[in-house]
This record gives structure tokens, C-alpha cells and sequence, in this order.
């Protein structure tokens, strides 16, 4: 197997070579984003796979994320490097269980949280994102009868924020479920000076410890412009790593989880999914064009209304 080094060099050339592109979401493992054309949140790369005019993509991310660069390019080919790196947000909300909630509540209109599958997407009127869900709630009708989902704690938040009443969906994030605000509160004694930052699909008693709310792109944007010196982090750890890239002069301290997979305490919180993202398997996708996302026509047609709805929104 090619070292490091040569493996990143030779992901390079091919993608030169064969007119592609490299996408990359800030929860992949460090050398993934060094080797990416654009690394981003699920709004920007949804924006990017819009706009590229790449012959191939490679999604570095989890699998609903790769089937957004599908729904949006369709005439392009879309590669997942493991399309075993699924979403535990995802997998909380099955189309035909939408269905049914649909069925029941008649006269409601869907909106899906980007972290859904294309099959869900299908059966929603608009997508949001956590960056902007608030906008685009906003801009809805003050009557209208909304459905929210997946995630439980984005859907709460925004209800908070906007006066809403939407209806929950009963899912959420298995990373941001585990954040402890116990150790929250030993980091912010530990560092008084930092500032807490928070993503939306925290729960409720974590946000409210927060000083900085938001997407990734949010917490990321907030430490690159501040005077602060000092960040305690409460979202996936890969993060980390753009944060200490473009400001390599500040501090940032991820917050644990309560109790890790392994039931062992450790000092990070990570998605084992989008850790299944390697080199090697960038490098093997790249060199046989595979595996590659392939949705169905009619579930397709529909799912890509919502995402342009959103985009339209946003």
C-alpha cells in the first residue's frame, strides 16, 4: 500500500486526470479534507455539487450527503468512497414511516432536515439545513401546518426561535445526543475565558450553556473573526481541524461525550461514519469509478424539489 504522501499525490493526479472533484465535509479525518477540492457543511456542499462542472465527484462524507450531489447533478457521476458510512440521524426517520405520520396529519407540509435519504426527501416540501432552517421557517406562511425532521433538537430550537409550533419528529444525532453538560461546565472552569460553541443538534440543556449556537459553518465563521483566543467546541471533533488550520494562533477544546461507544471516557466525540472515509479508499474509488450513487428516476424527480426549494429559500 502507497505511503501517505503518495497516496494524497496520486489522489491528486487522478483527479486531474479524470476531471474530478473532491468534496469533503468538515466531521472527515484530517488528511481527507487536505486532499479535498472544497471542504464545507451540508449547505455548502450541496451548493457546490450545484455548481461544478466536474465530470466526477467524490463525496467524503456520509451516504445521504452523496446522494444530494446525485439528486443535484444528476448527469454526473457521484462516488461514495464506503457507501457503508451511513447516519444515525438518517436512519432515525424511514420514508414509509413518514408516510404513514403524513397520512395522519393531513394538510401539514414536511420540512426534512438535509441529514435525510433521498426517499424521505421525496415525501418533503422543503429542506433546511442547520444553518438555515431559522430562514427559511421564517418565510413560510404563519398558518401553515409544519411537520420538522428528523432531529428533535434542531426542530426545538427553531420552534424556540420563531415562535412556531411545528411538529417533531422524534430523532437526533447519535454524536450530539452524547455531549455531557456536566463536563461542559469542568471545561469552562478549566477555561474561563473560552467561549462555548454549540451545534443546533445538541440537546436543549447543552444549547443553553452555549455562548455561540449554530451550524458548522457558524462556529467555524464566529473563530475565524473573533478576538477570543480560546473555544470550547461542542460538535464533532473533526472540526477541529479546519478551526486549527485558519487559526492556528487560538485554542480549541472539544467536548467529550458522557460515556463513548467503547464505554470507555475519551476527550473527543466522533461519527464513526464519516471516520470510515480513508485514503485508501478515496484512491480505490477514484481508480475503478466505484462504487457510484445511483438513485431511482421517479424518486429522484421528487427529491430534488425540496433541495431547490431550499436553495431558492437560503
Amino acid at each position: 500500500m502507497l505511503k501517505t504522501e503518495d497516496l494524497k499525490a496520486e489522489i491528486r493526479r487522478m483527479c486531474e486526470e479524470k476531471d474530478a472533484i473532491i468534496l469533503a465535509h468538515y466531521y472527515t479525518i484530517g488528511d481527507i479534507q487536505d486532499i479535498a477540492d472544497f471542504v464545507g457543511d451540508s449547505l455548502a456542499l450541496a451548493r457546490k455539487a450545484a455548481e461544478t462542472d466536474a465530470k466526477i465527484m467524490v463525496m467524503c462524507g456520509v451516504h445521504f450527503m452523496a446522494e444530494t450531489c446525485k439528486l443535484l447533478s444528476p448527469d454526473k457521476m457521484v462516488l461514495c468512497p464506503d457507501l457503508n458510512a451511513g447516519c444515525s440521524l438518517a436512519d432515525s426517520c424511514k420514508a414509509e414511516d413518514l408516510k404513514k405520520f403524513k397520512d395522519e396529519h393531513p394538510g401539514y407540509h414536511v420540512i426534512s432536515y438535509v441529514n435525510t435519504t433521498a426517499a424521505v426527501k421525496a415525501l418533503t416540501d422543503v429542506v433546511v439545513t442547520s444553518g438555515n432552517a431559522k430562514k427559511v421557517v421564517d418565510q413560510l406562511p404563519k398558518d401553515a401546518k409544519l411537520i420538522f425532521g428528523p432531529d428533535y433538537n434542531l426542530g426545538n430550537y427553531i420552534n424556540e426561535v420563531t415562535g412556531r409550533d411545528m411538529l417533531l419528529w422524534n430523532g437526533g444525532c447519535h454524536v450530539h445526543e452524547r455531549f455531557s453538560v456536566e463536563k461542559i461546565i469542568e471545561l469552562k472552569k478549566q477555561y474561563p475565558e473560552a467561549v462555548v460553541m454549540a451545534h443546533l443538534e445538541c440537546k436543549a440543556p447543552v444549547l443553553a450553556l452555549a455562548d455561540v449556537k449554530g451550524s458548522t459553518a457558524t462556529m467555524l465563521n464566529y473563530a475565524q473573526q473573533s478576538n477570543q483566543k480560546q473555544f470550547i467546541v461542542a460538535t464533532e471533533s473533526g472540526i477541529l481541524h479546519e478551526m486549527q488550520r485558519t487559526c492556528p494562533d487560538k485554542k480549541f477544546i472539544p467536548v467529550p461525550p458522557e460515556i463513548s461507544e467503547s464505554g470507555l471516557e475519551c476527550s473527543c466525540n466522533e461519527c464513526q461514519y464519516m471516520k470510515m472515509n480513508t485514503l485508501e479508499k478515496v484512491y480505490d474509488c477514484l481508480k475503478n469509478e466505484n462504487p457510484q450513487i445511483k438513485i431511482d428516476k421517479k424518486i429522484a424527480r421528487q427529491a430534488v424539489k425540496p433541495i431547490e426549494r431550499m436553495l431558492e429559500l437560503s
